[in-house]
Formats: structure tokens, C-alpha cells, sequence
């Protein structure tokens, strides 16, 4: 049985020595073409990164797998990556065309002591799947290769007191781009991801309308993010641009308008549609009720009466 755990790599120069490509400029930052890598590689193989990978990728002979679903990727795409995410990856070797692109590797240790350590952490699609890579026009792609291609110069540059400082800007504004282009992608992709809103209804509902609330309690964000294959965080800012509220938010809507359903329609007690709706407490139900109604349950039934 060959082995099929994923290959763990913890430093940019084992990263670069993996994949046969030239020796590392900066131990601890690196731009990396994909043109110069020489391993070949015959079987699908996981690893895991312990640095911050963000790649431009373009005529790609690979198919990248994220749970059970392959997304083949054959146009100018970016991906994101944070230290310790796992990826699969199959090489497809019945395409012709040679793969470009750039890949910027930064290890944590790289921005120890600086402000980007902290705000790293806000950009939410290092943590968003393969699926949902950010499409770029051929415009923001040479902008964004322009970018990395700075920073590449630097690390080849002597390295002096200006350097970290210097290649920090650059990832900023990198950043700040790419996340400007999701944003870019949420709205323009508005049709498609308006389906996204009907498939998130139906889940709601059929979740909040079967015993699952009493079995299982409240739908949870990773349980609704699963059910429509996206993760977390990109739902969270798909719907938050769209609707202006994140998943957390849909699900109790949905829970409040059933709440309110049970409160006009039966007589069962707080403390019962409590517990119906999945709730431990009864208190945290009324709490939630107060918040999205500026009314206590009782209220409310009673205004019915």
C-alpha cells in the first residue's frame, strides 16, 4: 500500500527543493514561476504548506481536488492559500500547453513584528476553497504579476534595512487588490450567485421544518456551508454583499420567522418553541427574539390576542 499521507512541507527552500525549481533568493519570502518547475509528478499527491501561498495560474495541467469535488482549471485564476491547508493535487497529462503563472510564498516568520501579522488574518480567502478561486481579467492579472514581480526583484536585491519594509507595501497592496477583485467577482457574478439565495432558502427550510432542529439543534454556518459546497467564510461575504447579512444572520431570520409562526399558531410555551426550534436555553431564545424583533415572545403572542 503506498503511503497517502500528504507531504508536509515547512520551509519556502524545502518547497523550492520539492519541486525542483531554483535555489531560493529569501529564506523567508519567494516568487516562484511556475514555467521553471522541473519535478514531474505521475501520481496525485496531498500537501501541506506552513506558509501563505498566493498564485496566479494560467493554462494549469492539474486538477485540484477539495473534498470529492475536481475543479480543472484552465484560465488565468488566483488562489489563496494559509499555512497548514490541505490540497490534492492530479496532474493532467493529456494537455499540451506548458503552465504559467506566479506563485508568492511568505512564511509567517516573515511578518513577525509588523502590522501585517495581524491584519493578514482579515483577508478571509486565504481560507476559501479551491471552487472558489478569484477570476481575473486579463487586467488585473498583469496588474497583480506586476506586483509580484516587484517583489521578486527585491528579494534578489541586496538585502538591507529597507528590504522587509519595502516587500511588506507590496504584499499590502496585493492584498488590497485581490480584495478588491472578489468583491469585483461577487457583483458581477450577481445572476449566479443570486441561486445561491434560493438553494440557501431551501436548506434553511427544509432543515427548520424536519425533526433535524430536535436531533441535531441549530443548523450551524459549517453545516450550511457544506449542504451549498462553499466554505464559511466565502458564503459569509457572498451573502453579506449580496444581502447584506452573513450566514449567521440568514439562519436566524429563518428561526425567528418560524418562532413567530409557532407563537401566532399554537398554544405551546416559550420554554416549548424553545426547545422545538433547538435551543438549550429558553433565555437565549427570548434574548435572540428581543434582538431581531424589539419584542419579548410573550409580547408578540400576546399582540395577537
Amino acid at each position: 500500500m503506498p503511503d497517502r499521507s500528504p507531504i508536509r512541507l515547512k520551509t519556502i527552500s524545502e518547497f523550492h527543493e520539492f519541486m525542483e525549481l531554483p535555489r531560493v533568493q529569501h529564506p523567508l519570502v519567494s516568487v516562484a514561476r511556475f514555467e521553471d518547475i522541473q519535478r514531474q509528478c505521475t501520481a496525485p499527491f496531498s500537501r501541506i504548506m506552513d506558509f501563505y501561498s498566493i498564485a496566479i495560474k494560467r493554462n494549469f495541467n492539474v486538477k485540484m481536488k477539495y473534498g470529492q469535488q475536481a475543479y480543472d482549471f484552465n484560465e488565468g485564476i488566483m488562489f489563496c492559500m494559509s499555512p497548514g491547508q490541505v490540497l490534492r493535487v492530479e496532474m493532467d497529462h493529456t494537455r499540451e500547453q506548458k503552465p504559467t503563472g506566479w506563485n508568492l510564498l511568505i512564511h509567517p516568520d516573515f511578518l513577525w513584528n509588523t502590522p501585517l501579522a495581524r491584519t493578514i488574518k482579515k483577508y478571509e480567502y486565504f481560507d476559501y476553497s479551491v471552487n472558489e478561486a478569484l477570476f481575473l481579467s486579463p487586467k488585473e492579472e498583469k496588474r497583480l504579476i506586476g506586483i509580484m514581480q516587484q517583489i521578486d526583484e527585491e528579494c534578489r536585491s541586496n538585502v538591507d534595512d529597507f528590504c522587509q519594509s519595502i516587500i511588506i507595501a507590496q504584499i499590502e497592496l496585493l492584498l488590497t487588490y485581490t480584495d478588491r477583485y472578489y468583491h469585483r467577482q461577487f457583483i458581477t457574478r450577481r445572476m449566479v450567485n443570486f441561486q445561491v439565495l434560493d438553494k440557501l432558502e431551501a436548506v434553511l427550510a427544509d432543515y427548520i421544518n424536519s425533526d433535524q432542529l430536535l436531533k441535531q439543534g441549530l443548523p450551524t454556518v459549517t453545516y450550511i456551508s457544506e449542504k451549498l459546497n462553499f466554505s464559511p467564510n466565502y458564503l459569509s461575504r457572498l451573502l453579506k454583499t449580496l444581502t447584506g447579512q452573513s450566514t449567521q444572520q440568514h439562519i436566524h431570520d429563518k428561526l425567528i420567522e418560524k418562532a413567530k409562526e409557532k407563537l401566532s399558531s399554537t398554544e405551546l410555551s416559550v420554554s416549548e418553541i424553545a426547545y422545538e426550534l433547538g435551543f438549550e436555553h429558553p433565555q437565549s431564545f427570548s434574548k435572540l427574539f428581543r434582538t431581531k424583533t424589539n419584542t419579548s415572545p410573550l409580547e408578540f403572542r400576546q399582540s395577537f390576542n
